[in-house]
């Protein structure tokens, strides 16, 4: 008998995103202008509603990583060798297990069946996997906690 935890899933994208930017790089996300497009079946009454946030959290799929190449261990951020060797669940790199990322984003604009956003860490034609309002309540309560090494990585990041 299969266990429910070998079993795979599938998803499939909800939006596209277009971005100047084509390839993935580090830093220098936070102006970076982009636009999330609703694939059919989803339309404008999706989105119903999404104008009165700030914010929204973008969830994709780094697609220009080859799947043999992701990491399951240790690996130093960004290669830095200055950096400690940390699992790859202590990271946000693109080469994880399942590919999946996650980005809060400022709304600027929906118009019809598209969302203007800034600082989406995501490339143009990257698959929209879910995207959701925002809210203030599902942030930390407590305060946020990260080594010295994670704010350096993320001094140029946006």
């Amino acid at each position: 008998m299969t266990s429910p935890h070998d079993v795979g899933f599938s998803v499939r994208p909800v939006g596209v995103v277009a971005s100047s930017r084509l390839r993935p790089v580090d830093d220098d996300w936070a102006d970076v202008a982009a636009t999330i497009t609703l694939l059919p079946p989803f339309g404008p009454s999706s989105l119903a509603g999404l104008e009165e946030f700030s914010h929204v959290e973008v969830v994709f799929l780094f697609h220009g990583v080859d799947p043999d190449a992701i990491t399951t261990g240790t690996r130093r951020p960004r290669g830095n060798p200055q950096w400690p060797e940390v699992g790859i669940f202590a990271q946000r790199a693109k080469d994880r297990p399942n590919r999946i990322g996650l980005s809060t984003c400022e709304l600027l604009a929906v118009h019809d069946a598209t969302l203007e956003v800034r600082a989406l860490d995501a490339i143009d034609g990257t698959p929209v996997l879910d995207i959701k309002p925002y809210m203030v309540e599902f942030a930390p309560r407590q305060a946020v906690r990260q080594p010295r090494w994670s704010h350096e990585l993320m001094a140029g990041y946006f």
